[in-house]
């Protein structure tokens, strides 16, 4: 608790157990935020030379090393997800795009189809992700039907906590090279161990510090397949910065590596923040599965503990824990109620119409186990 003193370190701090949600900022991140308004000023417009010769590597090498990507230069930074989703569809000219999908990726993407849909521009085949346990085998079987534009799907399904472990298994099953295939990671990155090593050629994925990473908004990136979206028609004038010659006369010059998906321009604070903590971590020797672990301790800690019919190991969507992101998801039609009864009690959970969502951090122990437990009692 002592290294998110700038957070908890107060008599009024709720107990917090949305780790899942919006992650609470360690208090490396401050100092972060400093350093970036102090190069601002320091270095005025120099601040870009210095951000794209130092923020940036380090953070695509830090990046690199979490999902065993066997080149930093793949990646993109970006404000949000959204941003770069809709850089991957400006690079798909067919209408109606041809979009394979599940029926739990999250409401950003989910109502961006449907507005899509509705002016027939795309054209959705939704997998349900239930039952989990031939969810694998289903959506693999759907992708190997091609005819599909789009592939996407998210690591771990964010109105259940169900992991895909076997992402390369799907996207071999792929059959056309021209399919773009996108993989969401939200929920993965820095809460799972995951190596893309297998599939770093052929699928994006699409991750960001406001979870697990613990480095608040505006910390997201893609890791772009070399061969894919050359020439994405929604482009910004970063996207240039890296090209050594132009893509030929009267065409607009792209750079070769992930610097193509780049927008224009961003707050960088993020990635300030985001290599002050993934810094931090290398320091404490906290991997992912370190942390992890912790987390498991803390989930069954709390199972054990809890006397609600509501929330309990029997309510809980996804029961195996090996099968599990990294929050546990109950399912009960008074998920509302019981998430504004802990706000009573100052105590901060969330959930996504019956599904109520516990997630665990480094900066819970024991005793806020028992106080969650309790307070559900």
């Amino acid at each position: 608790m002592s290294f998110f003193s700038r957070t908890f370190g107060r008599a009024d701090a709720p107990l917090h157990v949305a780790a899942h949600s919006h992650h609470p900022w360690p208090d490396v991140s401050y100092d972060a935020q400093i350093a970036a308004w102090e190069d601002a000023a320091r270095l005025l417009d120099r601040k870009w030379d210095h951000v794209f010769e130092h923020v940036i590597p380090k953070a695509r090498a830090h990046i690199a090393r979490q999902l065993n990507l066997p080149d930093p230069a793949t990646i993109a930074f970006g404000p949000n997800t959204h941003a770069f989703l809709m850089r991957i569809l400006s690079c798909l000219p067919q209408r109606p795009v041809r979009v394979l999908t599940t029926g739990s990726e999250f409401m950003s993407f989910s109502r961006q189809m449907a507005r899509l849909k509705e002016d027939g521009l795309v054209s959705v085949t939704q997998i349900s992700t239930e039952p989990f346990e031939d969810f694998a085998e289903r959506f693999a079987h759907a992708a190997s039907r091609g005819g599909h534009n789009l592939v996407f799907l998210s690591q771990v399904f964010f109105d259940s906590g169900f992991a895909v472990h076997d992402l390369a298994k799907i996207v071999r099953a792929v059959p056309h090279r021209e399919t773009f295939v996108v993989i969401d990671g939200y929920h993965g990155f820095m809460a799972l161990p995951t190596d893309l090593a297998a599939i770093a050629d052929r699928a994006f994925y699409l991750a960001g510090g406001y979870k697990y990473a613990m480095a608040g908004e505006g910390a997201c990136f893609l890791h772009c397949p070399p061969s894919y979206g050359q020439r994405p028609l929604d482009t910004g004038w970063y996207a240039g910065f890296s090209a050594l010659e132009s893509g030929g006369k009267g065409e607009v010059a792209y750079a070769t590596d992930g610097s193509r998906f780049l927008g224009a321009t961003f707050d960088v604070s993020a990635l300030y923040r985001f290599n002050a903590v993934q810094d931090w971590l290398a320091g404490l020797e906290l991997s992912v599965d370190k942390m992890l672990l912790y987390v498991r301790a803390l989930e069954r800690a709390f199972l054990r503990e809890t006397k609600s019919d509501d929330v309990s190991a029997a309510t809980l969507v996804v029961p195996n824990e090996t099968e599990r992101g990294r929050f546990l998801c109950f399912r009960t039609p008074k998920a509302g109620a019981i998430v504004a009864r802990l706000a009573e009690q100052n105590i901060i959970a969330d959930h996504r119409g019956d599904r109520l969502r516990i997630g665990f951090g480094l900066y819970h122990s024991q005793d806020a186990v028992r106080r969650l437990a309790a307070a559900l009692g």
